[in-house]
């Protein structure tokens, strides 16, 4: 109902009945949704097909009623690279190398994506923000941004990626797909108290 008109007019004097999802029930390929209504409604979907908010699972013309999917999803953070494009190669290595050290450190996972790093919301947004002042890396600039509005420029594998999973179950390593890194930085770095030095096993 967000992207077609035709939809939305369809259902301008329909009585909606909203299934609110979050975002780690809208990675299922099969599951149980609540309507508001208390009404239930099971889900499956085809293969490789994404749901996306405002999609409408159920229409009946004769009484007017729908069923209507919506996502609620957590912001992230969206740091800015650009500003270092025009900077000379030692730079853009170093400050790189800072700044996976950085996400890397903290065990966050990142997608890549041209001049821009997103990473999910995986502890308090205040916590995160007190890591990168910490870090305080030059020539770039950093923000929250809601997941709704990043959705459009992300591939499904990286929406899965940033979205799919909570906790241990999103760090899985997936070091060869398009430009989704996991970093792991071993040692001290600053002297922080919290830049502990990590022992994995891979």
């Amino acid at each position: 109902m967000n992207l077609s008109p035709e939809w939305r007019e369809k259902l301008s004097d329909a009585e909606i009945d909203y299934i609110f999802l979050d975002q780690w029930t809208a990675q299922k390929s099969r599951f149980l949704g609540k309507g508001v209504s208390g009404e239930e409604y099971p889900i499956a979907l085809a293969r490789h097909s994404q749901i996306v908010d405002g999609d409408v699972i159920s229409y009946d013309q004769n009484t007017g009623k729908a069923a209507v999917l919506r996502i609620e999803l957590s912001p992230v953070l969206v740091i800015d690279m650009g500003g270092l494009a025009d900077k000379d190669t030692e730079t853009i290595i170093r400050v790189s190398v800072e700044l996976g050290h950085a996400v890397g450190n903290q065990h966050w996972p990142a997608v890549v994506k041209g001049t821009k790093v997103y990473v999910p919301l995986t502890v308090d947004k205040k916590v995160m923000l007190s890591v990168m002042e910490t870090h305080h890396i030059e020539g770039i600039t950093y923000e929250f941004q809601k997941g709704m509005e990043i959705i459009p420029y992300l591939a499904p594998h990286e929406i899965r990626r940033l979205f799919g999973g909570a906790g241990q179950e999103s760090h899985s390593h997936e070091h060869s797909h398009g430009h989704i890194v996991h970093c792991h930085s071993h040692g001290h770095s600053h002297g922080d108290k919290d830049m502990e030095n990590h022992n994995h096993k891979h």
